[in-house]
């Protein structure tokens, strides 16, 4: 029978890592096309395209507290199941 790997602690590391990286790049970009937009005319293809990629990373920034809640979550049940599928602390 195979050996299964459940979700450790360690695993939460790694995963905030990812979450703070994605954070900044969502901040960098979210900067880089508000001044982009500041040099454009209002009403202007480039302007309108600027704007909706802002009003997407800002749906997606709200997204990332839920998004971690839900990792976190997963983690937590996999060290539960984990631990009674071993029966115990192994």
């Amino acid at each position: 029978m195979k050996n299964k790997q459940g979700y450790e602690l360690r695993n939460l590391a790694g995963l905030a890592i990812v979450f703070v990286v994605l954070t900044i790049i969502i901040s960098f970009g979210a900067t880089i096309l508000d001044d982009i937009q500041d040099d454009q005319t209002s009403d202007d293809a480039d302007y309108n395209a600027t704007g909706k990629g802002l009003e997407s990373l800002n749906t997606f920034a709200d997204w990332l507290p839920t998004l971690a809640l839900i990792v976190v979550a997963a983690v937590i049940i996999g060290i539960i199941v984990r631990y009674f599928a071993f029966g115990g602390a192994a």
